[in-house]
């Protein structure tokens, strides 16, 4: 690879060579800096882990996810301030999307979070953020037993907090800009006699669009138990949450150019929406590329609501002294709407109650992708404790119930529907898909050399089978196997001295076919029998290697990865996301994906700290494909969202009362187009925070307050790019597609504990 090529910035160079290596996990104990602990000395992949003191530190509400972001190799984005808009959240670590990437809380799958998942949830409405004690992320290959059929890429493991040992009342209040209100209580019985403890917790969030009108609601039920007995313990969780929010305007460049920043959807405006419906548009808005066209320039309204229930039962249990028995059983179900009003289908009358409509018909009508998951399984693993060798066993079973289906709705003027629609009076399509999932693997980690080096080898072997039937429309229906019976993974860890050691791994993953919006049953029958028959599930081996080290003021580490795809499949969109084309589903065939990823903690002087990562990745199509009958030259092209350089430097101070932290973030230019002519620019974004913290204060056992400054700089860039997908080609910059990040915000947040 070329030097050039990087084309690196001179201030991005200079700080570059302050630091060899990034952050790492460690089992033997933790190693805190100030807004990242680090864990997993001994691991033969690269490992990093943020906890709950860390994610305290950003403002209330903020997904974990978002937390990540300042990890090497780890690009996410959003269009809120909190990294909790579902519809905007992207994550792509080492050139993998979300979509290629697994995720679990306390084992549980949570499929790929994608916005219209089909077997998981997002975590932002799986848990509560103030109840989350870790998140490990995993950027290359997971770990061998992790409950997940996506993951081509790396893994990231949310734990949960553990009841307290103590009996006490937390209150926290967080108030902000754009009407942000957030409230979080939380009970804990402390432990009991029994050796039983547990929590219950509830949130409630309210805030205003930062831009446009609308509100983003979200109120969760958390609630947790644990007994322990002896080496054993059993644990349950109940959480629910119930999620509304008003979507953004998707922008492409074009309308960027000629809309301004801040640029959204017509409401409350309703004259406006019915005019550009009929086809009368401001003079701005009728100079939009005719690619797009000014109709798609602004939509009334948007909306994504979500009713989630998720529920588990654990038991980690001390056979014997070198046998231990863990097992979970889990169940969720998830209701969820996604509307928008469409000025593509006219609504039939007025409505008059029942389904029935009387009198002529608005140009516009709601339309929706409604959502259900009905899902159940078990994970559960056996190790065995055999002198220098720990062999474990396991296997995860899992039957999901998921429906997918297109409705059109009256609209009937200006009125609030964001709720739960019924009566719809067409059905563009419904489907129904079960998918069943079983995955068996087995794994030897030995000890070597008198303790000096660990070896890992083993194996998984996943199967999904997806039946879907198609109830209502053209889409496909039919049979969809993806197995493997060997996906090998190895690794090493080796002890230079107490203070360095060097790793490597080698690991083999599958991405299960998905049902959903842009799979493939989105197509239709004929096309799905055409091309179904040849169609091979995504594979990828990656490899990566590196050195960490830590002594009193540093520590770090420097990894290289090489990820090779195989099948790897693109969904092509068509057309804006309104209209619903199916999008084309193509085979690209190889993608290579290589890289560097480094990280520098630096107890500089007392009470202060300096984490600084950097990532240098290049991720190319390496073979063209057709689209239609057209050869597509994509090879030697850069993936769409996968950013060629990062680089995270963030200060921070605790003194035990006061603290504070500012931080910067580069962000590498992105492309949103297969062929590469689709650019968005690269940007810096600052964040900065500060507070006390006192114990024993009037009464309360713990008291904080917290200032927190989002986007300090006030930076005007795109964040999440794909949010309609990705296009072959625009050259005009016409494809809305992209979402501004928020600008900048301040939140105050009071916590105590009683």
């Amino acid at each position: 690879m070329k030097h050039s090529k990087w084309k690196l910035k001179p201030g991005v160079m200079l700080l570059a060579t302050l630091f060899a290596g990034g952050a790492y996990a460690q089992d033997d104990g933790a190693v805190k800096t100030e807004d990242i602990s680090v864990f997993g000395k001994g691991q033969s992949r690269q490992v990093q882990t943020i906890t709950s003191e860390d994610m305290k530190k950003a403002v209330a509400g903020t997904s974990p996810l978002k937390v990540l972001e300042k990890l090497p190799g780890v690009n996410f984005q959003s269009a809120d301030p909190f990294g909790a808009y579902e519809w905007s959240t992207r994550l792509v670590v080492r050139g993998f999307g979300q979509s290629y990437m697994g995720f679990t809380l306390d084992g549980v799958p949570l499929g790929d979070m994608s916005y219209g998942n089909n077997n998981g949830l997002h975590i932002s409405r799986a848990i509560s953020s103030e109840n989350v004690g870790r998140a490990t992320l995993s950027q290359g290959a997971g770990a061998m037993g992790t409950a997940s059929t996506s993951n081509l890429g790396g893994t990231v493991a949310f734990v949960s907090a553990d009841p307290d040992n103590k009996s006490g009342v937390r209150l926290d209040q967080t108030m902000g800009s754009a009407n942000m209100s957030r409230t979080f209580a939380r009970f804990d019985t402390g432990t009991l006699e029994s050796g039983t403890k547990a929590f219950v917790s509830v949130t409630s969030q309210r805030a205003e669009k930062w831009k446009g009108e609308g509100r983003q609601n979200q109120d969760q039920f958390n609630s947790k138990l644990v007994h322990i007995f002896g080496e054993s313990r059993v644990s349950a969780f109940l959480n629910t949450s119930d999620r509304t929010e008003i979507d953004y305007q998707d922008m492409s460049l074009d309308m960027q150019q000629k809309l301004g920043w801040g640029w959204d959807n017509y409401a409350p405006n309703w004259t406006s929406a019915i005019n550009a419906a009929n086809g009368v548009f401001s003079p701005a808005v009728a100079s939009i590329n005719a690619n797009t066209g000014p109709l798609d320039a602004a939509y009334y309204q948007g909306s994504g609501l979500r009713k989630d229930k998720l529920m588990g039962f654990a038991a980690d249990i001390a056979l014997n002294d070198a046998t231990r028995l863990k097992a979970t059983y889990y169940s969720h179900n998830d209701i969820g709407q996604g509307h928008w009003y469409t000025p593509y289908t006219a609504s039939p009358g007025t409505a008059a109650g029942a389904g029935v409509y009387t009198g002529p018909g608005l140009p516009i009508s709601i339309r929706t992708t409604e959502y259900g998951i009905d899902r159940k399984g078990i994970v559960s693993s056996l190790t065995w404790n055999l002198d220098k060798h720990t062999v474990e066993a396991g296997i995860w079973y899992e039957k999901s119930l998921s429906t997918l289906t297109r409705n059109f709705y009256a609209a009937t003027g200006p009125a609030d529907t964001n709720y739960f629609l019924t009566n719809p009076f067409q059905t563009g399509f419904m489907q129904e898909f079960t998918a069943t999932t079983t995955q068996f693997h087995v794994q030897d980690s030995v000890a070597l050399l008198d303790g000096k080096m660990k070896a890992n080898f083993g194996f998984k072997s996943p199967s999904v089978k997806i039946d879907a039937v198609s109830l209502v429309g053209s889409r496909a229906a039919g049979t969809l196997t993806a197995s493997k019976t060997l996906l090998p993974q190895a690794g090493f860890n080796y002890n230079l001295s107490e203070k360095d050691e060097v790793f490597a791994s080698v690991a083999q993953n599958m991405r299960a076919f998905q049902p959903g919006v842009s799979g493939p049953f989105s197509q239709t029958q004929a096309v799905f029998d055409a091309n179904t028959a040849n169609l091979n599930p995504e594979t990828s081996t990656s490899y990566e290697a590196g050195y960490r080290f830590r002594n009193d003021a540093l520590q770090g580490s420097v990894a290289a990865y090489l990820t090779d795809f195989k099948d790897r499949l693109l969904s092509v969109a068509t057309c804006q996301g309104i209209v619903g084309c199916p999008s084309t589903f193509v085979n690209v065939g190889q993608v290579r994906s290589q890289g560097v990823e480094a990280a520098l903690a630096w107890n500089m002087v007392q009470n202060w700290n300096w984490f600084n990562s950097l990532t240098l990745n290049d991720s190319k199509y390496k073979t063209d494909y057709m689209n239609g009958n057209t050869l597509v030259n994509v090879t030697g092209m850069q993936v769409v969202d996968a950013p060629r350089l990062m680089f995270n430097t963030d200060i921070a101070y605790d003194d035990g009362h006061w603290f504070g932290s500012l931080g910067g973030k580069y962000t590498d230019k992105r492309y949103y187009t297969y062929l590469n002519d689709g650019v968005v620019p690269a940007f810096w974004v600052m964040n900065a925070a500060a507070g006390y913290k006192q114990k024993n204060l009037a009464g309360m056992k713990d008291f904080s307050v917290q200032l927190s400054m989002t986007n300090v700089l006030d930076k005007k860039y795109f964040g999440t790019i794909g949010s309609n997908g990705f296009v072959q080609s625009d050259a005009q910059g016409a494809f809305a597609t992209m979402l501004e990040g928020a600008p900048r915000q301040m939140f105050l947040t009071a916590s105590t504990k009683f």
